[in-house]
């Protein structure tokens, strides 16, 4: 009896695990593949379509991350909002409707506040997800990954969505199929919560953070910002500085492949860091990535191109992926929140960052995020040297202070 009662228990939690893990895969391919960064492909078309000017582009993107940066905030400020099911399904509805919203006029300013709206969406369904993935997954962190794979599934399906229907196809149609894409994603977001393990009966917030993890976390704070800022140039810029080389012809295929590599991506990366600790995954996902996002920048060789794209889909959710499994090792209260609060932070600056560059083309933006990630990995380099590092392997909250 003792047995079969262990053994129904363990298949109760498996199930557990396999339903929120597809659930939350889902969830963020549509708030983040597809509501986030449905715009690198569409934004060439919005150009030549819509009369869209680089630096409008370039504020309408910026709008986005604010409305990002609000979401991550708003549940700092009142974390239960992370645990109510009705307030994930309405902001469902709103990413939704946002992007279904953007063929209905081709005023700068309402498409800023739309994409504001989204911003606000994508944040609040990806915190909440996460948090879910992380609570139910305890046991096993490093099936994680399998989740934020989700965010490269969405954006395969919208960039080749855009791709299928070609450089002569209406940006409004894009939109309109984008938003399709997103609702049908996004529909388990509905039993999200209900599958997920609830928070546990000890506090987080009531735990001390000793002075060596608040400097350890204050490090991966601003190593993350600084990924923030360098890997959203690329994220925004990608295909129109493609475009911008004459290579249009394999600006969405470029952004496909950076979906493609992004899915299996994040498993890869929890699976190393079960043999390698990971502040030194992170920096080594950091300097790759700084090849990846400079490379275009310096050549229009189509093959380092690709490459590129690779590197830089198989290395961006990753980077996530491992940031916030050492926030969670960290135990600080509400790490998933603060530090994507972080990155909604450098991705307003991004943008901003480069905008007076974009007078000469994009691919001066792109040295510049280059530039910016190697400096986001010297500071987790520097973690990396601190007296706290996560062990191999380690569960989070499983950490050694030395």
């Amino acid at each position: 009896m003792t047995v079969s009662g262990s053994t129904a228990s363990g298949s109760s939690v498996l199930a557990d695990e396999r339903g929120i893990l597809w659930r939350g895969a889902l969830a963020l391919a549509a708030a983040m593949g597809v509501g986030r960064f449905a715009y690198t492909p569409i934004l060439p078309l919005m150009e030549r379509q819509a009369s869209l000017t680089a630096d409008a582009g370039a504020w309408i993107a910026t709008a986005n991350y604010v409305g990002y940066l609000v979401g991550a905030l708003l549940l700092i400020v009142f974390p239960a909002l992370a645990l109510s099911g009705g307030f994930l399904r309405c902001w469902l509805l709103v990413l939704v409707a946002s992007i279904a919203a953007m063929p209905l006029s081709t005023d700068p300013p309402v498409w800023m506040v739309l994409r504001f709206l989204a911003g606000v969406a994508s944040a609040v369904i990806f915190v909440v997800s996460a948090q879910a993935v992380l609570r139910t997954l305890r046991r096993n962190p490093h099936l994680s990954g399998w989740a934020y794979g989700g965010v490269g599934l969405g954006i395969t399906l919208s960039g080749g969505a855009v791709l299928l229907l070609g450089s002569t196809s209406s940006w409004g149609v894009s939109w309109l199929v984008c938003a399709v894409l997103a609702a049908l994603l996004g529909a388990p977001v509905w039993t999200l919560l209900d599958r997920a393990t609830p928070p546990s009966s000890t506090a987080e917030a009531s735990e001390d953070v000793v002075p060596g993890r608040a400097r350890a976390f204050g490090l991966l704070l601003l190593g993350y910002f600084l990924e923030g800022v360098g890997y959203i140039i690329a994220a925004t810029f990608l295909v129109a500085a493609l475009a911008d080389a004459d290579l249009s012809w394999l600006g969405n295929g470029a952004w496909v492949l950076v979906g493609l590599a992004a899915v299996p991506s994040c498993v890869l990366w929890s699976r190393l860091s079960r043999g390698v600790s990971t502040p030194t995954l992170l920096v080594a996902a950091l300097l790759l990535q700084t090849v990846a996002v400079a490379l275009p920048g310096l050549t229009g060789n189509p093959v380092a191109v690709i490459l590129a794209a690779v590197v830089f889909g198989g290395t961006f959710m990753g980077i996530t992926t491992l940031a916030l499994a050492s926030g969670a090792a960290l135990r600080v209260p509400r790490a998933a929140a603060a530090l994507t609060s972080a990155y909604g932070l450098g991705q307003i600056a991004g943008p901003l960052a480069v905008q007076p560059t974009l007078a000469a083309g994009y691919r001066p933006a792109l040295l510049i995020g280059g530039a910016v990630l190697l400096g986001g990995a010297l500071v987790v380099l520097a973690l990396r040297l601190t007296s706290w590092e996560t062990r191999p392997g380690t569960t989070p909250g499983s950490v050694r202070d030395s």
